[in-house]
C-alpha cells in the first residue's frame, strides 16, 4: 500500500457518498445515469468474487463489500424507491449496454493473463470499468447542466483513475519486476474519457460559474 494508491480508494469512495447523498437528499437521481450505476455493480461483482474464499486484508475485504453494497444502493434507489425513480430520465439515458458488454466479454476470453473462470471474470471488469462512465458522460452531454454534486462525483471518480496511474508509476519505479499492461492500458483508456469534463469542470470551478457541457 502507497499513498497514491490510498488516495486512490479515497476519492473512489468519495464519488459514490457524494452520488448516494445527492440521491438520499434530494430524493432525486436527475443527471444520473443508472446504466452506468448497472455497469459498475457488474464490475464489481465480476471483480470481487474472491471476496469469499481469498483474503488480502481487512482494508481490502472492507472495500470490496462497501463498493458493491453502496453501487447497489444507488442502483435500488433508481429503480425501486417511489420518488426518486420518477426523476430519472430514461429519455436522454439511452446509451446500449450490448455495445459495452459485448466487446469487454469478448476481449476478456482473447486476452487474459490465465485462462480460467476467475481470471476471465477479473479480466473482464478491467476492460468494463475502462468504459462504465460512457453513458454518464454521453447523458451529461445531452441534457448539457450539470448539478454540482453530479459534476463532484465525476470529476471525483476522474482523479480516482488519475492517482491510480501515480500508484502504478511509483510501484514500477519502487517495485523490481512489477508490471500490469493489461491494467495499465485500461486504465489510461479510462482515464483519457475524463479529460474533456475536466477541462470544462476546472473552467467553471475557476469563473464560479454552474457547469456547462457544450453541444
Amino acid at each position: 500500500m502507497n499513498l497514491f494508491r490510498f488516495a486512490g480508494d479515497i476519492l473512489h469512495l468519495l464519488s459514490i457518498l457524494v452520488l448516494l447523498l445527492k440521491i438520499h437528499a434530494t430524493k432525486s437521481c436527475a443527471g444520473i445515469s443508472l446504466k452506468t450505476q448497472e455497469l459498475y455493480l457488474a464490475v464489481f461483482i465480476t471483480r470481487y468474487l474472491d471476496l469469499f474464499w481469498n483474503f488480502h486484508s481487512l482494508y481490502n475485504s472492507v472495500f470490496k463489500v462497501v463498493y458493491i453494497g453502496t453501487t447497489s444502493m444507488i442502483v435500488w434507489y433508481m429503480r425501486r424507491h417511489r420518488n426518486v425513480k420518477l426523476t430519472y430520465d430514461r429519455d436522454h439515458d439511452t446509451f446500449r449496454y450490448l455495445f459495452l458488454v459485448a466487446p469487454c466479454a469478448v476481449l476478456s476470453l482473447l486476452i487474459n493473463a490465465r485462462y480460467n473462470l476467475f481470471e476471465i471474470l477479473w479480466t473482464f471488469s478491467i476492460y468494463l470499468e475502462a468504459v462504465a462512465i460512457l453513458p454518464q458522460l454521453v447523458l451529461l452531454q445531452r441534457t448539457k447542466n450539470v448539478d454540482n454534486l453530479t459534476g463532484n462525483y465525476v470529476f471525483l471518480l476522474g482523479l480516482y483513475r488519475a492517482f491510480y496511474i501515480l500508484n502504478w508509476v511509483y510501484r514500477f519505479a519502487t517495485e523490481p519486476g512489477y508490471s500490469a499492461w493489461l491494467v495499465w492500458i485500461s486504465g489510461l483508456i479510462q482515464t483519457g474519457l475524463y479529460l474533456d469534463f475536466f477541462y470544462y469542470y476546472v473552467q467553471a470551478w475557476k469563473q464560479s460559474k454552474k457547469l456547462q457541457l457544450p453541444s
